[in-house]
């Protein structure tokens, strides 16, 4: 029986597959990995908004008159799940004036929320 188990333990061996590590990935200072996120300037996240701003127009959530515009204003705000990037965008173009105002918000590590006309 001893000798039934002992072939079984060793013949699963053969079969498993082992775990490996690929590339692609970094590890920090001391060895481990990091997970750390990091903030975004201002300026990247005025080019990062102006991209979406120019993606939402080509899908046609938005008029096409937003694409290329450059941002009136960059700034962090607070909000009840943390800080986060809010980046306006004022287009006179637009005839309602309730909409003349594009909000457009990212996570500090620059991560599109969302974008609306209230800036809420």
């Amino acid at each position: 029986m001893r000798n039934i188990i002992t072939a079984l333990f060793l013949s699963s061996l053969l079969f498993a597959t082992p775990a490996i590590a690929g590339s692609g990935h970094e590890h920090d200072k001391d060895g481990g990995h990091s997970h750390a996120q990091n903030t975004i300037n201002s300026e990247e996240a005025a080019t990062r908004a102006a991209m979406k701003v120019e993606q939402l127009a080509n899908k046609g959530q938005i008029d096409g008159s937003w694409a290329g515009l450059e941002a009136a204003s960059i700034e962090q705000k607070r909000y009840k799940n943390g800080p986060e990037w809010v980046i306006t965008f004022k287009n006179g173009k637009v005839r309602d004036a309730a909409k003349q105002t594009l909000y457009l918000f990212f996570s500090l590590d620059g991560h599109y929320i969302a974008a609306n006309y209230t800036g809420n």
